[in-house]
């Protein structure tokens, strides 16, 4: 093997021991996390609608929030009028056993893209039938030109979302051009963000509790580098809000800004929630 060969090969091993390191801490910090951010996340989801693609969605545990009904055999799913197909993009394997779970667990028809994970060929997923909306698992991100075949082939989607997944983008900038373009002409792109302390005196803000957003930002510049090594590449000082609206490319862009001060933890992660429009 080449020293080219042998750096690749142990590249590819630390990074699927990153990998794993983070499924295995998500665990238990998702459960935390939703508990500070359901409250905003079931504002978004239930106007989710037509074919969805979701970014990084991790377990996938705000599927619980998109519209349910009940079934013909009298189970509870996600709602076929409402939602008609549901493509995740994510990168992290390790995930999936739960994210399948999750998703099987609201209803959905579970399959894995073979091209960007020929490992799906040997997962099993539960038997379900035509009513069950379909969700596809695939492998990748947005954030290059790279996109996987399998998102393109779905393209143009209805509803696009991010949900605490441009934190970790290489090239968040390009993450969203790419989800501009794969949005239909009037789509929207939802998202619910962790960012940058915004400035105080913020118009969008709407729960200050009292935190020193300038102090608390400053906080955010330090730590950034270190939590970017222990968060899997997560980023806590992007701004993230401000740079969706300021793309210039959309119809409309309504989004508000929440100062939590429930821990120390969420003073150093205030959040961006709304959503895009394209242009018809």
């Amino acid at each position: 093997m080449t020293d080219t060969g042998v750096y690749s090969k142990v590249t590819q091993t630390l990074s699927s021991i990153y990998d794993w390191l983070f499924s295995a801490l998500w665990i238990i910090e998702s459960e935390r996390n939703d508990e500070k951010v359901n409250v905003y996340r079931k504002l978004i989801w239930p106007q989710i609608s037509g074919k969805v693609l979701e970014l990084g969605p991790g377990f996938a545990q705000s599927l619980k929030f998109l519209q349910h009904t009940t079934l013909r055999d009298g189970s509870s799913a996600v709602d076929p009028s409402v939602v008609r197909s549901y493509t995740v993009l994510e990168p992290n394997a390790f995930l999936y056993d739960r994210l399948q779970g999750n998703a099987e667990l609201n209803g959905f028809r579970v399959s894995y893209d073979l091209i960007s994970y020929p490992e799906g060929a040997n997962i099993s997923t539960m038997a379900s039938g035509d009513e069950n909306v379909p969700f596809s698992i695939v492998k990748g991100t947005l954030d290059s030109d790279n996109i996987p075949q399998a998102v393109l082939d779905e393209a143009p989607y209805d509803s696009i979302l991010t949900s605490f997944s441009l934190c970790t983008a290489k090239n968040p900038e390009k993450s969203l051009e790419n989800i501009f373009k794969l949005l239909k002409p009037g789509g929207t792109y939802y998202f619910i963000e962790h960012v940058r302390q915004p400035a105080p005196g913020d118009p969008l803000v709407i729960e200050d509790n009292g935190v020193n957003a300038r102090f608390w930002g400053t906080v955010q510049d330090w730590l950034n580098p270190a939590w970017k090594v222990i968060g899997h590449g997560c980023n806590i000082n992007r701004r993230t809000g401000e740079t969706i609206a300021k793309m210039g490319c959309w119809k409309d862009v309504d989004y508000k800004n929440v100062r939590p001060a429930i821990d120390l933890q969420s003073r150093i992660m205030p959040l961006s929630f709304g959503k895009a429009t394209k242009p018809e």
